[in-house]
Protein backbone atom coordinates (compact mmCIF):
# COMPACT_ATOMS: atom_id res chain seq x y z
CA UNK A 1 0.00 0.00 0.00
CA UNK A 2 2.16 2.88 1.29
CA UNK A 3 4.83 0.82 3.03
CA UNK A 4 7.64 2.35 0.97
CA UNK A 5 6.81 5.67 2.65
CA UNK A 6 7.75 6.34 6.26
CA UNK A 7 5.30 8.45 8.23
CA UNK A 8 7.04 10.54 10.89
CA UNK A 9 4.77 11.99 13.58
CA UNK A 10 5.88 15.22 15.24
CA UNK A 11 4.34 16.32 18.54
CA UNK A 12 3.88 19.87 19.75
CA UNK A 13 4.08 21.77 23.02
CA UNK A 14 2.69 20.20 26.21
CA UNK A 15 2.86 16.66 24.89
CA UNK A 16 5.37 14.10 23.70
CA UNK A 17 5.49 11.39 21.06
CA UNK A 18 2.95 9.34 23.02
CA UNK A 19 0.24 11.85 22.11
CA UNK A 20 0.16 10.02 18.77
CA UNK A 21 -0.67 6.62 20.36
CA UNK A 22 -4.20 6.36 18.93
CA UNK A 23 -3.09 7.41 15.45
CA UNK A 24 -0.24 4.89 15.57
CA UNK A 25 -2.70 2.15 16.52
CA UNK A 26 -5.08 3.19 13.73
CA UNK A 27 -2.26 3.21 11.17
CA UNK A 28 -1.33 -0.29 12.32
CA UNK A 29 -4.91 -1.52 11.95
CA UNK A 30 -4.90 -0.23 8.39
CA UNK A 31 -1.68 -2.05 7.56
CA UNK A 32 0.83 0.80 7.75
CA UNK A 33 3.61 -0.04 10.22
CA UNK A 34 6.39 2.07 8.71
CA UNK A 35 5.83 4.79 11.29
CA UNK A 36 8.10 6.77 13.59
CA UNK A 37 7.28 9.32 16.30
CA UNK A 38 10.08 11.75 17.08
CA UNK A 39 10.64 13.08 20.61
CA UNK A 40 11.55 16.76 20.48
CA UNK A 41 13.60 18.59 23.12
CA UNK A 42 11.35 21.70 22.85
CA UNK A 43 14.33 23.93 23.62
CA UNK A 44 14.40 25.93 20.37
CA UNK A 45 13.08 25.66 16.84
CA UNK A 46 16.63 25.02 15.61
CA UNK A 47 17.11 22.17 18.11
CA UNK A 48 13.74 20.63 17.30
CA UNK A 49 14.19 20.90 13.53
CA UNK A 50 17.69 19.47 13.86
CA UNK A 51 16.38 16.45 15.76
CA UNK A 52 13.71 15.84 13.13
CA UNK A 53 16.18 16.19 10.25
CA UNK A 54 18.34 13.46 11.79
CA UNK A 55 15.38 11.10 11.93
CA UNK A 56 14.35 11.90 8.35
CA UNK A 57 17.91 11.28 7.16
CA UNK A 58 17.82 7.79 8.70
CA UNK A 59 14.92 6.69 6.48
CA UNK A 60 15.70 4.80 3.30
CA UNK A 61 12.71 5.89 1.22
CA UNK A 62 10.16 8.67 0.98
CA UNK A 63 8.93 10.41 4.12
CA UNK A 64 5.67 12.15 4.99
CA UNK A 65 5.93 14.51 7.96
CA UNK A 66 2.92 15.02 10.21
CA UNK A 67 2.96 17.87 12.72
CA UNK A 68 0.52 18.62 15.52
CA UNK A 69 0.36 22.09 17.08
CA UNK A 70 3.92 23.52 17.33
CA UNK A 71 5.04 20.38 15.49
CA UNK A 72 3.69 22.11 12.39
CA UNK A 73 6.35 24.80 12.76
CA UNK A 74 8.98 22.08 13.10
CA UNK A 75 7.96 20.27 9.90
CA UNK A 76 7.76 23.65 8.15
CA UNK A 77 11.39 24.33 9.10
CA UNK A 78 12.77 20.81 8.59
CA UNK A 79 10.61 19.58 5.70
CA UNK A 80 12.90 20.77 2.90
CA UNK A 81 14.91 17.52 2.77
CA UNK A 82 14.77 15.80 -0.63
CA UNK A 83 13.12 12.57 0.58
CA UNK A 84 10.20 14.45 2.20
CA UNK A 85 7.26 14.10 -0.18
CA UNK A 86 4.45 15.65 1.85
CA UNK A 87 3.52 17.65 4.94
CA UNK A 88 0.40 17.08 7.03
CA UNK A 89 -0.71 19.70 9.54
CA UNK A 90 -2.98 18.61 12.40
CA UNK A 91 -4.41 21.70 14.14
CA UNK A 92 -0.92 23.06 13.65
CA UNK A 93 1.16 26.15 13.12
CA UNK A 94 2.34 26.70 9.54
CA UNK A 95 4.37 29.92 9.77
CA UNK A 96 5.76 31.75 6.75
CA UNK A 97 9.34 32.99 6.42
CA UNK A 98 10.25 35.35 9.25
CA UNK A 99 7.13 34.39 11.20
CA UNK A 100 6.87 32.56 14.53
CA UNK A 101 4.11 30.64 16.30
CA UNK A 102 4.05 33.42 18.87
CA UNK A 103 3.48 36.12 16.27
CA UNK A 104 0.63 34.12 14.73
CA UNK A 105 -0.94 33.62 18.16
CA UNK A 106 -0.83 37.34 18.92
CA UNK A 107 -2.87 38.10 15.78
CA UNK A 108 -5.86 36.16 17.14
CA UNK A 109 -5.23 35.01 20.72
CA UNK A 110 -6.87 31.67 21.54
CA UNK A 111 -9.53 31.20 24.16
CA UNK A 112 -7.25 29.36 26.62
CA UNK A 113 -4.16 31.58 26.40
CA UNK A 114 -4.51 32.54 30.09
CA UNK A 115 -4.08 28.88 31.06
CA UNK A 116 -0.44 28.97 29.91
CA UNK A 117 1.88 29.96 32.76
CA UNK A 118 5.69 30.29 32.92
CA UNK A 119 7.81 28.81 35.70
CA UNK A 120 10.92 30.33 37.27
CA UNK A 121 13.18 28.50 34.79
CA UNK A 122 11.54 29.92 31.66
CA UNK A 123 9.42 26.89 30.75
CA UNK A 124 5.76 27.25 29.80
CA UNK A 125 3.12 25.00 31.31
CA UNK A 126 -0.62 24.63 30.99
CA UNK A 127 -2.19 24.96 34.42
CA UNK A 128 -2.79 21.36 35.49
CA UNK A 129 -6.33 22.06 36.65
CA UNK A 130 -7.17 23.82 33.39
CA UNK A 131 -5.50 21.38 31.00
CA UNK A 132 -8.71 19.45 30.25
CA UNK A 133 -10.81 22.48 29.39
CA UNK A 134 -7.96 24.16 27.50
CA UNK A 135 -6.19 21.44 25.53
CA UNK A 136 -8.56 18.51 25.14
CA UNK A 137 -12.11 19.28 26.26
CA UNK A 138 -13.46 16.48 24.03
CA UNK A 139 -11.55 13.73 25.86
CA UNK A 140 -12.72 12.08 29.07
CA UNK A 141 -11.49 13.42 32.38
CA UNK A 142 -9.10 10.58 33.16
CA UNK A 143 -7.30 10.75 29.81
CA UNK A 144 -7.07 14.53 30.07
CA UNK A 145 -5.63 14.31 33.58
CA UNK A 146 -2.96 11.85 32.42
CA UNK A 147 -2.06 14.23 29.58
CA UNK A 148 -1.79 17.11 32.02
CA UNK A 149 0.45 15.22 34.44
CA UNK A 150 2.75 14.04 31.63
CA UNK A 151 2.81 17.33 29.69
CA UNK A 152 6.18 18.32 28.25
CA UNK A 153 6.84 22.01 28.73
CA UNK A 154 8.73 24.05 26.12
CA UNK A 155 11.18 26.82 26.80
CA UNK A 156 9.15 29.98 26.41
CA UNK A 157 11.67 31.47 23.99
CA UNK A 158 10.91 28.69 21.48
CA UNK A 159 7.50 30.25 20.87
CA UNK A 160 9.18 33.29 19.32
CA UNK A 161 11.62 31.49 16.99
CA UNK A 162 11.09 32.44 13.35
CA UNK A 163 10.84 30.14 10.34
CA UNK A 164 13.60 30.60 7.76
CA UNK A 165 12.37 28.92 4.56
CA UNK A 166 8.90 27.33 4.87
CA UNK A 167 8.80 23.85 3.35
CA UNK A 168 5.08 24.14 2.55
CA UNK A 169 5.94 26.59 -0.22
CA UNK A 170 7.68 23.73 -2.07
CA UNK A 171 6.13 20.50 -0.78
CA UNK A 172 2.54 19.23 -1.13
CA UNK A 173 0.58 19.78 2.06
CA UNK A 174 -2.62 18.72 3.82
CA UNK A 175 -4.32 20.51 6.71
CA UNK A 176 -6.80 19.54 9.43
CA UNK A 177 -8.58 22.39 11.19
CA UNK A 178 -10.03 21.91 14.68
CA UNK A 179 -13.09 24.16 14.82
CA UNK A 180 -13.37 23.99 18.65
CA UNK A 181 -9.66 24.54 19.31
CA UNK A 182 -8.90 26.62 22.41
CA UNK A 183 -5.09 26.60 22.02
CA UNK A 184 -4.67 27.74 18.40
CA UNK A 185 -7.47 30.03 17.30
CA UNK A 186 -9.46 28.25 14.56
CA UNK A 187 -9.42 31.48 12.56
CA UNK A 188 -5.62 31.36 12.55
CA UNK A 189 -5.78 27.74 11.40
CA UNK A 190 -8.07 28.64 8.53
CA UNK A 191 -5.83 31.50 7.47
CA UNK A 192 -2.70 29.36 7.54
CA UNK A 193 -4.42 26.60 5.58
CA UNK A 194 -5.74 28.95 2.92
CA UNK A 195 -2.42 30.61 2.20
CA UNK A 196 -0.58 27.30 1.76
CA UNK A 197 -3.18 26.09 -0.76
CA UNK A 198 -3.10 22.46 0.48
CA UNK A 199 -4.04 19.40 -1.52
CA UNK A 200 -6.90 18.96 0.91
CA UNK A 201 -8.29 20.68 4.00
CA UNK A 202 -10.67 19.01 6.44
CA UNK A 203 -12.42 20.58 9.43
CA UNK A 204 -13.22 18.50 12.50
CA UNK A 205 -15.48 19.51 15.38
CA UNK A 206 -12.64 18.90 17.80
CA UNK A 207 -10.50 20.52 20.45
CA UNK A 208 -6.77 20.99 20.11
CA UNK A 209 -5.97 17.31 20.71
CA UNK A 210 -7.82 16.05 17.62
CA UNK A 211 -5.12 13.41 17.16
CA UNK A 212 -6.50 11.80 20.34
CA UNK A 213 -10.20 12.63 20.12
CA UNK A 214 -10.70 11.81 16.41
CA UNK A 215 -7.80 9.52 15.45
CA UNK A 216 -9.67 7.74 12.63
CA UNK A 217 -10.31 10.96 10.73
CA UNK A 218 -6.77 12.23 11.35
CA UNK A 219 -5.31 8.91 10.21
CA UNK A 220 -7.37 8.96 7.01
CA UNK A 221 -5.88 12.33 6.07
CA UNK A 222 -2.35 11.10 6.83
CA UNK A 223 -2.80 8.00 4.69
CA UNK A 224 -4.17 10.09 1.84
CA UNK A 225 -0.97 12.12 1.91
CA UNK A 226 1.18 8.97 2.08
CA UNK A 227 -0.60 7.46 -0.93
CA UNK A 228 -0.21 10.68 -2.90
Amino acid sequence: MTEDTTIILVHGFWGGAAHWSKVIAELDRQGHRNVRAVELPLTSLADDAGRLRKMVAQQAGNVVLVGHSYGGAVITEAGDLPNVTGLVYIAAFAPDAGESPGAITEQNPPEAIASVVPDSDGYLWIDYEKYHESFCQDLDAEEAWIMSVTQKAPLGSTFGDNITAPAWRKKPSWYQISSADRMINPENQRRMAERMAPQKTITLDAGHASLASQPAEVTALILEAAKA
